[in-house]
């Protein structure tokens, strides 16, 4: 009889046992899911551009160069009025306001209203771009901290009155760019643009072959 009873009685134990596990498995499979559940989407990753050999570094560091073609791409989409200046530069300053912060949108619409009211948009085409041999250096960005940059964009900006040209200008850009982790569904880059983090620097001009006015404060 006492046979039966220590059958019954392993049978109980390992029933327990059996069930203490899977109560365990539930908890951990229960944490996981919730660690998965909690874990990001998405994770922006900024490669330097040249692959040939291999790199270690913190996923979360910016590279120089990411932080250049950044703050060239923006600034030359912003200066891209490819037919009336009057109403293309203020749909640019909209349509690339999620890569720019609140001051320097705000910067940028004064600028265009004044620039509206000087006369100096209406049937405007204009466009930027690098000057030859002066792209991207070691020395076209500066970092000042680990979330804020400053990229020296050296630029020729054309402008043209209908199909007329009236200005061709040499100038230095020094754009200031943050870490800005906003809305990844709108801004990819995880960076804004603060505009400018000093004065514009001439650095050649060309003559004009029309009188224009005078210019507004984004040059």
């Amino acid at each position: 009889m006492s046979r039966f009873r220590n059958a019954v009685s392993a049978r109980d134990n390992h029933i327990f046992t059996l069930r203490l596990v899977c109560g365990m498995l539930f908890v951990a499979l229960l944490t996981a899911s919730t660690g998965w559940m909690l874990a990001p989407r998405n994770l922006t990753i900024h490669n330097p551009p040249d692959l040939r050999s291999g790199s270690t570094k913190k996923w979360w560091e910016v590279p120089p160069s990411t932080v250049y073609s950044f703050a060239f791409y923006i600034f030359q989409q912003l200066n891209a009025w490819p037919k009336d200046g009057e109403v293309d530069y203020p749909a640019k300053i909209a349509q690339m306001s999620p890569f720019l912060t609140p001051a320097c949108q705000d910067f940028l619409n004064k600028d265009a209203e004044f620039r509206t009211n000087s006369g100096e948009l209406k049937d405007r085409v204009r466009v930027v771009y690098e000057i030859p041999k002066r792209g991207y250096s070691s020395k076209s960005v500066e970092i000042k901290s680990e979330d804020e940059w400053v990229a020296r964009l050296d630029l020729v900006a054309d402008e043209y009155y209908h199909t007329e040209p009236v200005k061709r200008a040499m100038v230095r850009y020094p754009i200031k760019v943050i870490r800005w982790e906003g809305d990844p569904e709108r801004n990819p880059f995880g960076l804004a643009m603060d505009c400018y983090d000093g004065v514009p620097q001439r650095l050649e001009a060309m003559p004009v072959q029309a009188p224009e006015k005078k210019t507004g404060v984004f040059q």
